[in-house]
């Protein structure tokens, strides 16, 4: 057995049964082993951001890491981006990254880079193996790393001769760590503010506080308190709709943040950190909780914030079943122009029970977090980091980890051609993902912030650097081109009647929403 096959074995071994993976010459004796007789699933992708962007949406849904297997320090500087995004998100990541030959490092060779250099910052964990005896071990611990609560980014790199070299057996799987309690005295303080406070008290969530166990015990807190509950603007996983509790969404600009978060006297942090406005702004706070708050922590990311809210709801005595939100009637269809209103509607009123929703439309994206609200019941995704261009990735690895969901990519059209090669993969792999492209032919965030910064008559120059027109991109030829079939709307009516033919459709699809 060579250092190849044992780092594979290793990874079944512990859990792990897929590689998405965009592989070069120092990665061919992994190539060689995902081909042994093994359950190791090869997932190929045409750029390295979406082998990360994937694993991400893999290991969100999963709640158990993917490898990434990308091939040494500019392949991987390729995918960093949306490993920037997984940071964020805190998904559990394990990326493998071939190297020269030991001894042909010190040659510098036109591909040699200071790969360490580059993991460092998107990765909580990077080890160089040593030899192909040591990739075993490295395998399991880079493994056991990633799944530390709550979620972390691991990054092995392994030279060729380490790989095609004699290795011993595989490893088997380290122990798993259990996020740790928050202390009692949290739980206490948190206590005192509700009953101080009241519904003048914000439950500010985050983290594994968004899954169904910690939404309940919210909803019983709120029952109990009259609280508000709130989320961080963009959420790395969501349970929406259905008979969830009403949870509201952060906004993304800092003055209606602040407006937001100024209602309530208090604000409570669970798995959330104090927001912080994506940008600095002249005569704005970075922090977006006002000044004169009073702000506690319940719980951090790292602790288990289920619980601690759990713990919460019986501390100030909430029922124990809070009655479930009774599901709301199919939402009326929309009729008109497109727009981000209409668009948002027909994707409410249409989307099937269970599906899972990846938001990567941007401005188009923000009235569809309310209208969600009366939805069937769907998990949401969002972007974490703000680095475009995670939407289709991620969707894509959310599909392969939910073969039985319909995924619904919501994509603008400016951040969905950095990774447009996700459509390929999903072809490829016959994925039930449905692309929603949002065409309205600009990059219409950087003309909002134009405007924000009193640009009011952009120039020339700048009116073509936020215009995706001249020449007009044709995303239904883009989709076809890579495999996916795909279909143009201009109105609600034509988006409604497209949307509910091809969510009964097996395999990827596209509609292109053309916006004014």
């Amino acid at each position: 057995m060579n250092g190849a096959e044992s780092l594979i074995l290793t990874a079944l071994n512990c859990g792990v049964e897929i590689c998405f993976a965009n592989p070069g010459t120092t990665e061919m004796p992994l190539v060689a082993a995902l081909d042994g007789p093994n359950r190791m699933r090869a997932v190929l992708a045409l750029f390295e951001g979406v082998v990360t962007g994937a694993a991400d949406g893999y290991a969100r849904m999963a709640d158990r890491p993917a490898l990434t297997l990308t091939h040494l320090g500019p392949g991987f500087a390729n995918g960093i981006a949306n490993l920037h995004n997984a940071r964020r998100a805190h998904p559990p990541i394990v990326n493998v990254i071939g190297d020269h030959a030991t001894w042909h490092l010190k040659f510098d060779a036109p591909l040699t880079s200071d790969i360490e250099s580059l993991a460092r910052p998107v990765s909580a964990w990077v080890r160089h193996s040593a030899s192909a005896g040591a990739i075993a071990a490295d395998t399991a611990e880079a493994i056991a790393e990633a799944m530390r609560p709550p979620g972390h980014t691991s990054t092995l790199i392994v030279p060729s001769d380490c790989q095609w070299s004699e290795a011993g057996a595989p490893a088997g799987p380290r122990p798993i760590v259990s996020p740790p309690a928050a202390p009692d005295s949290a739980v206490r303080a948190a206590a005192e503010i509700l009953r101080r406070d009241g519904a003048n008290a914000a439950l500010f969530m985050g983290g594994a506080a968004l899954r169904e166990r910690g939404l309940r015990a919210a909803a019983r807190i709120a029952a109990a308190s009259g609280c508000r509950l709130m989320c961080e603007t963009f959420p790395a996983r969501i349970e929406r709709g259905g008979t969830m509790p009403p949870v509201e969404k952060l906004a993304y600009f800092p003055e209606m943040a602040l407006e937001a978060l100024a209602k309530s006297s208090s604000v409570i942090l669970a798995g959330a950190r104090a927001p912080v406005a994506f940008f600095g702004y002249p005569n704005l706070p970075s922090i977006l909780i006002p000044e004169g708050r009073t702000v506690a922590t319940l719980a951090t990311i790292e602790q288990d914030v289920a619980l601690a809210l759990e713990a919460l709801a019986d501390l100030i005595g909430a029922p124990k079943a809070v009655p479930a939100r009774g599901a709301k009637p199919a939402a009326a269809r929309p009729t008109g122009a497109l727009d981000a209103t209409t668009i948002g509607a027909a994707i409410a009123a249409l989307m099937p029970e269970h599906a899972i929703v990846m938001d990567e439309a941007a401005t188009t994206g923000l009235p569809f977090f309310g209208a969600s609200l009366s939805a069937p019941a769907h998990t949401y995704l969002a972007l974490t980091g703000g680095a475009i261009g995670q939407g289709l990735p991620c969707a894509t690895g959310a599909a392969i980890a939910c073969p039985d969901r319909r995924v619904i990519s919501f994509q603008a059209d400016g951040s969905g051609l950095y990774t447009v090669q996700a459509l390929w993969t999903q072809a490829r792999e016959g994925l039930n993902v449905t692309t929603l492209l949002c065409n309205n032919r600009r990059y219409r965030i950087l003309q909002v912030e134009l405007a924000r910064a009193g640009i009011t008559e952009p120039g020339p120059k700048a009116r073509a650097l936020t215009s995706l027109g001249n020449p007009n991109l044709d995303w239904v030829a883009l989709a076809k081109g890579m495999g996916v079939p795909g279909v143009r709307v201009e109105t609600a009516e034509a988006l409604s009647q497209e949307l509910e033919r091809v969510l009964k459709e097996p395999g990827p699809k596209m509609i292109e929403m053309v916006m004014s």
